[in-house]
């Protein structure tokens, strides 16, 4: 089926994806996930990034909290930042558009940049990832319950494939850096980079989004294709 990206409209809300062309990985270690992660701070302002070697640079990391905290400025958000998944060859997004064309322009910062570091870092030459990246407007009331669990969930099927145990699976999200769950759930990790406000209140909080995230696995364990058809993916 032929995907069509939808047209983006302020304050709806969005399911942002793509991964390596080829299928390939697009982090290859520790550093790659935080430049990743501290792009989608940095590059969601009208206004330029701060330092223009930061591009360029692949070690102008110090740590993801310094950094975030250092370039704290009067910024301009394009978008905001619902939740956040990074997986070896893939990652996943929750956004919400605030400015007029803000996730057009926001995706094709955080996609230049991030290649832009990754090529020079490993000293290749060409596309990184696979093709324009891929948009759904959650747009029912199921889809949108549904979807904040299924991202923040992903790393389940990669590292614990087969294990019907949800509390290993909860114990292993809460350790998984390269996702907004952990803040989610009151375990401070990149607090800077998303908004939980909205999420969090309608969900009532942080132990009550841990419980229901528990709830939804356990679903998902006897349900797999209609949760599939549910998160639309």
């Amino acid at each position: 089926m032929a995907f069509q990206k939808p047209q983006f409209v302020d304050n709806e809300i969005y399911h942002i994806y793509n991964r390596g062309v080829e299928k390939r990985k697009i982090f290859l270690g520790g550093k790659d996930f935080l430049r990743f992660i501290h792009s989608l701070f940095e590059f969601n302002d009208k206004n330029p990034a701060v330092n223009v070697s930061y591009y360029f640079n692949p070690l102008s990391l110090k740590t993801e909290h310094q950094n975030i905290k250092e370039e704290r400025r009067d910024r301009k958000l394009l978008v905001e930042v619902l939740a956040f998944t990074l997986m070896p060859n893939h990652f996943h997004l929750l956004l919400r558009q605030i400015t007029e064309g803000g996730i057009i322009t926001f995706m094709q910062k955080l996609g230049t940049g991030y290649t832009m570091y990754f090529n020079k870092k490993y000293e290749r030459v060409g596309g990184l990832f696979q093709g324009r990246f891929k948009a759904v407007l959650v747009h029912t009331d199921a889809h949108f319950i549904h979807l904040p669990f299924y991202i923040h969930t992903n790393p389940v099927d990669l590292l614990y494939r087969g294990s019907t145990s949800i509390e290993k699976q909860i114990n292993f999200l809460e350790t998984y850096r390269w996702s907004s769950f952990p803040d989610y759930i009151g375990k401070k990790n990149f607090p800077s980079v998303t908004s939980r406000d909205f999420l969090l209140d309608f969900f009532r909080g942080e132990a009550a989004y841990k419980k229901a995230t528990f709830e939804w696995l356990r679903e998902r364990n006897q349900n797999k294709e209609t949760i599939k058809t549910l998160t639309l993916e």
